[in-house]
């Protein structure tokens, strides 16, 4: 039976390379939200009047509505095999919702959640730098640049570092990642759907153990 996943993960766990690396090697497509309200923003379809006519007036897209364009998106023929969600759902409510969605396309649901501790993360974000000619990605902490700041590549141009990766600003994304999912959390491990993954390891071992559990549902060891 095909599967759908919710990879859960706060920022800096590594979601975004795990999902890809899902995308490449199982052939599972990443469906986010926010990609499907961007493309029903130029469709011109019964559903797509809906979500515009919401947004115009400055409401919220109700959670029903919500989880009809996740429905239509994931009922095309490239999520036939199961997919993974990227910031969907949010909520206990739209986890629910999500439950009902899956008995309807005959999939079963498995939400995994990379299991990083929160000063890891703070490391991991504010110390990223970046070379702004190529994108080379550092880290002061676990990948620093040879040369004082610069990029091996580039030493002309200093590494530039994101003014919202301060340490500050990273607590309070992280705070409210960790106040916002909770429930969600749990939600999945009262109904038995949830899996976490030691997000410390390195990116393949974190990527093995996924797979490990999107193929024989085994849980693996964080």
């Amino acid at each position: 039976m095909s599967k759908i996943i919710v990879l859960m993960g706060a920022p800096g766990a590594g979601k975004g390379t795990q999902a890809r690396l899902l995308q490449e090697r199982l052939g599972l497509p990443q469906i986010s939200t926010g990609d499907i309200f961007r493309a029903l923003s130029k469709a011109n379809t019964p559903l797509a009047d809906e979500v515009r006519a919401i947004q115009q007036s400055g409401r919220l897209i109700p959670d029903e509505v919500v989880i009809r364009v996740v429905e239509e998106r994931t009922s095309q023929d490239d999520c036939r095999n199961g997919y993974i969600l990227d910031g969907y759902p949010r909520t206990a409510a739209q986890a629910e919702m999500l439950e009902e969605l899956a008995a309807r396309q005959s999939k079963t649901l498995t939400a995994i959640l990379i299991d990083v501790p929160l000063e890891l993360l703070e490391k991991r974000i504010t110390g990223r730098r970046s070379c702004p000619i190529c994108g080379e990605i550092y880290n002061i902490y676990f990948k620093p640049p040879k040369m004082d700041n610069r990029c091996y590549l580039h030493p002309e141009r200093e590494l530039t570092h994101r003014a919202d990766d301060t340490r500050e600003k990273v607590r309070v994304r992280l705070e409210t990642y960790e106040h916002e999912t909770a429930p969600l959390i749990e939600f999945y491990e009262r109904t038995g759907r949830l899996h976490r993954v030691g997000g410390t390891q390195a990116s393949e071992a974190i990527y093995a153990d996924i797979e490990r559990i999107v193929k024989n549902g085994i849980v693996a060891a964080a």
